[in-house]
């Protein structure tokens, strides 16, 4: 190979790099918008179609997650690498909304905490999904997934 050929092939692998880069950050915010996306869906379902009314940490949760569908849409399109910068703050605190709201269903802390004294229960049954999925869990897996992918995307320089 001679140097000609030799430049040409690493400006080659240059522009293969950032394009990668390019995707790996797109895919990443594209399946957390997806998440934030479905988790909103969900949460709008259950209350407004199976007429289910939310209690007060779930108007907490909603608070962090509605917000996270728009900004993670427009960052997944326009390929923003520093979208982690607005979401990541979202996702954390709704996720820690979610952790608490999760061991005040398992019983892990105790009643005396618990914030909803007026509408329904955190700990009742209706609070289940399929018979046996909670939603507290499902609600903090998806912050817990969008955390994740958006950490995933801090280090992605835009190209």
């Amino acid at each position: 190979m001679n140097v000609t050929d030799h430049a040409r092939a690493e400006k080659a692998s240059d522009v293969a790099k950032p394009a990668s880069e390019a995707d790996f950050l797109w895919s990443k915010l594209f399946l957390a918008w997806l998440v934030a996306l479905a988790a909103s869906l969900g949460a709008l379902f259950i209350g407004e179609v199976m007429g289910q009314s939310p209690c007060v940490l779930c108007w907490y949760q909603r608070a962090f997650m509605f917000p996270l569908a728009i900004v993670l849409a427009v960052g997944a399109f326009r390929s923003d690498s520093g979208t982690w910068r607005y979401g990541l703050p979202l996702a954390v605190i709704g996720g820690g909304i979610a952790l608490y709201h999760s061991l005040l269903y398992a019983g892990v802390v105790a009643e005396a905490l618990e914030p909803c004294s007026q509408g329904p229960s955190c700990t009742d049954a209706a609070m289940t999904i399929f018979g046996s999925l909670p939603l507290p869990f499902l609600s903090f897996a998806a912050f817990a997934a969008i955390t994740l992918l958006l950490f995933l995307t801090t280090r992605i320089t835009k190209p």
